[in-house]
This record gives C-alpha cells, sequence and structure tokens, in this order.
C-alpha cells in the first residue's frame, strides 16, 4: 500500500483519544503485535506494520493507520472529532493550569504534546473559558 499513512501506536491511539499502550494491546489481541512491542510476521505479511529498524524494536515500528483504524473500530473505538480533540485538550491544560500537588509534570510539559493543528483552537477555549494558561509554541528559527 503505498498510499498508506504509517504512524507510530502514540499517534495511531490519539486519533481514537486512546493511550499507545492501548492501543498496542488492541494490535496484541488481533495477534498484530507480540508481547515484547514488536509487530508479528502476520501483521507485516498483512500490510499492517513496517519495522523501520532491524534490531525489532518494538517503538521503530510504524502502523498503517487505515488498517489499525479497521481493528480498532471492531473493538469499539471510534476516532475522535476535532472539537472533541480541543476539548480533552482544553479540560486537561486547565485543570493543569489550576494546579495539584499531585501531579508533577507542568502544565507547559504537557502542552508540547498538544498537536500543532489544534494549539489556536485549545488557546480560544481555554481563553473563553477564563483560564489564564495559553499554550505557547518556540519561535522556530531557519
Amino acid at each position: 500500500m503505498a498510499t498508506s499513512t504509517w504512524v507510530n501506536l502514540h499517534d495511531l491511539g490519539r486519533t481514537f483519544g486512546i493511550s499507545a499502550r492501548h492501543c498496542g494491546r488492541v494490535l496484541e489481541r488481533e495477534g498484530w503485535r507480540d508481547r515484547h512491542g514488536c509487530p508479528t510476521p502476520a501483521a507485516l505479511e498483512m500490510g499492517a506494520a513496517e519495522q523501520r529498524a532491524p534490531h525489532r524494536k518494538g517503538r521503530s515500528a510504524l502502523w498503517n493507520a487505515e488498517l489499525c483504524s479497521v481493528v480498532l473500530e471492531r473493538q469499539g473505538h471510534h476516532p475522535l472529532s476535532q472539537d472533541q480533540h480541543v476539548n480533552q485538550w482544553t479540560d486537561l491544560l486547565e485543570a493543569m493550569a489550576a494546579g495539584s500537588a499531585s501531579i508533577t509534570t507542568s502544565v507547559d510539559q504537557m502542552a508540547e504534546e498538544l498537536p500543532a493543528d489544534l494549539v489556536d483552537a485549545v488557546n480560544q477555549q481555554l481563553n473563553r473559558r477564563g483560564c489564564r494558561y495559553q499554550v505557547q509554541r518556540p519561535i522556530k528559527t531557519a
């Protein structure tokens, strides 16, 4: 599949609002991922996975977003809309900005994980909610 979109588990899971770990477990149940996090021969043969490094490290695998989405949907997961992504990120960053002694990650560290295409919408929603926190992106120099 030359036109397939290849993603890591983090990005695949984010599409469905689930963690990379949970996403990996779904692929394990499908027989596409082994207990070490590597694609199985079946996944490679089907074109569901691509192993980028010769060491067979699980983190070097890329997953066919289209094929894996079918499996995730069959397991009851549904892709999130952009509005749902924005709401989730806004809720999280707003709560983190309010602070908690039990959270060791800073709101700025968490905001680094926010997809760039959601920054403006999340900042607008934070502003509408009266939250003073705004996601800052470093200025890229050429």
